[in-house]
Order: structure tokens, then C-alpha cells, then sequence
């Protein structure tokens, strides 16, 4: 498990998610813990690094 902060793409703010990189390569979706609008994750995992991306429905 990883803790990532990461800036809402509604709202601006800067918040923390706790990423779980033992399921490989996802595609989810959280609501923002300040504004509640859905944010879509995207997360790679490949050799031990891992690369987080966040962006609104959308884009």
C-alpha cells in the first residue's frame, strides 16, 4: 500500500488516496472527499515503480 496525494480535477484541493499496487494496472473511480464528484484513477504499476493519474469524467 502507497499513500498518494494528488490535486481533485473539480475542485483544486490537495488530497491523499491509499493505493493498493498488488492488483497491477487499474481503473477506478472515487469521489472526492471535498467537493463528492466522482474523480476517475488510473494506475500503473510495471517492475516495482508505479504512476498515478487523476482526471474528471469528462476528460
Amino acid at each position: 500500500m502507497e499513500e498518494e496525494s494528488y490535486e481533485c480535477p473539480y475542485c483544486g484541493e490537495l488530497v491523499t488516496a491509499l493505493l493498493d499496487l498488488s492488483g497491477g494496472d487499474q481503473q477506478y473511480i472515487e469521489d472526492c472527499p471535498v467537493c463528492c464528484r466522482p474523480i476517475i484513477f488510473d494506475l500503473q504499476v510495471h517492475d516495482g515503480e508505479w504512476m498515478l493519474n487523476v482526471r474528471s469524467e469528462n476528460e
